[in-house]
């Protein structure tokens, strides 16, 4: 893929901040981070978003997480290594990427509610809402995979949460 437009170079950085304030808060929260990844990956799969599905996959490497659950995350209803919580909440992130008729999203809802309390809940939707943003940027802009090491955003996160953070003091 070619990349079309370096939307870091030429976008408003407050729209670019929010998305990454919001990422940052979602690493703070109580949220196990291999479900939060695993949630990234497959909405990134879904969304055919190569930049993201390189760096969550990476993300996960580093966490330890063992292949057999990074690759059949795609077959994730068929594979026996992920856990009824985590079933519920790649169930969530499929519904809430995908938006399909509201009996769909009662009856992941009903599940993911048995596994979660209603702010993880919150936090999980958020999670979802925010990665599928990340995709529409990268895919409709080609950024190119490859380039991401774990860690590379965790300054960026920190600072674009400070700065929220900051605003919401109003300082």
């Amino acid at each position: 893929m070619t990349i079309r437009l370096d939307y870091f170079k030429h976008a408003d950085p407050l729209p670019l901040q929010a998305l990454t304030a919001i990422s940052g808060y979602l690493r703070e929260t109580d949220l196990d981070p291999q479900l939060l990844s695993l949630m990234e990956l497959r909405a990134s799969q879904l969304n055919g978003c190569a930049y993201c599905i390189d760096m969550h996959s990476k993300d996960l490497l580093a966490l330890d997480v063992s292949l057999p659950r990074i690759h059949l995350l795609t077959a994730w209803r068929e594979a026996n290594v992920y856990s009824p919580a985590e079933r519920a909440a790649l169930a969530w992130t499929e519904a809430v990427t995908r938006l399909p008729d509201g009996e769909t999203l009662q009856r992941c809802y009903v599940e993911l509610s048995e596994h979660f309390s209603s702010r993880a809940i919150t936090q999980l939707t958020f999670a979802v809402i925010v990665i599928n943003s990340w995709n529409r940027l990268s895919v409709a802009f080609g950024r190119e995979p490859g380039q991401y090491r774990p860690g590379d955003l965790d300054g960026a996160m920190k600072r674009a949460l400070e700065r929220f953070a900051d605003l919401r003091l109003g300082n």
